[in-house]
């Protein structure tokens, strides 16, 4: 009989992975970085129907989600999430201009109960960057500012946005071993019979 979690507590979110895409390839999951915390809200519209101008029916429906992670993430990651290019520039150099174009990524990572010792997997699975560039360095600064990534996470192929898995709940482990390199929704479906 699987598991069943009856309480949750987010605590800490760590282990952060970000799967890029290069045209339609998914490339396996690399480090995000250090996340120090992710913020997230749905978008939706209301459907109203009326009878003589008066709201007799309404329901609300999922649009997209909009993120905000804070982190230090490596150099790689933001070169690929904000699309800057070292195309006809000498090695070493990398630009970010109006033809910048970051790629779109699955985004995963762990939340974890420190209270219960319980992992939460985490997954956005249809993600492109919402946001531009950032930069900002202050001098005398005792602590290193963590860098403000915002992204959108859109409907995949099964119409989610996101996804959550408890790790104690689940019968397949592969689940939880491919979730930060190669989550897809298919890893998730129950199969076609």
């Amino acid at each position: 009989m699987p598991t069943v979690i009856q309480e949750f507590d987010a605590v800490s979110i760590k282990n952060a992975s970000i799967q890029f895409f290069d045209g339609a390839t998914q490339k396996p999951g690399t480090k995000f970085g250090l996340v120090g915390s992710i913020e997230g809200e749905t978008e939706v519209i209301e459907i109203v129907k009326k009878a003589e101008g008066i709201e007799v029916k309404k329901k609300s429906k999922p649009t997209k989600m909009n993120l905000t992670v804070s982190g230090h993430i490596p150099v790689q990651v933001a070169r690929d999430f904000f699309g800057l290019s070292n195309d006809n520039l000498k090695p070493g150099v990398w630009a970010y201009g109006s033809l910048s174009k970051g790629k779109r990524f699955v985004f995963t990572a762990d939340v974890i109960d420190e209270f219960e010792d319980v992992v939460k997997l985490i997954a956005f699975s249809n993600c492109s960057n919402s946001s531009g560039f950032k930069i900002a360095v202050e001098n005398g600064s005792d602590e290193v500012a963590m860098l403000e990534l915002e992204f959108t996470a859109l409907a995949d192929e099964l119409n989610n946005f996101y996804y959550e898995a408890l790790v104690d709940e689940l019968e397949d482990q592969t689940i939880a071993t491919q979730w930060h390199t190669t989550f897809t929704p298919s890893l998730v479906e129950v199969p076609a019979p």
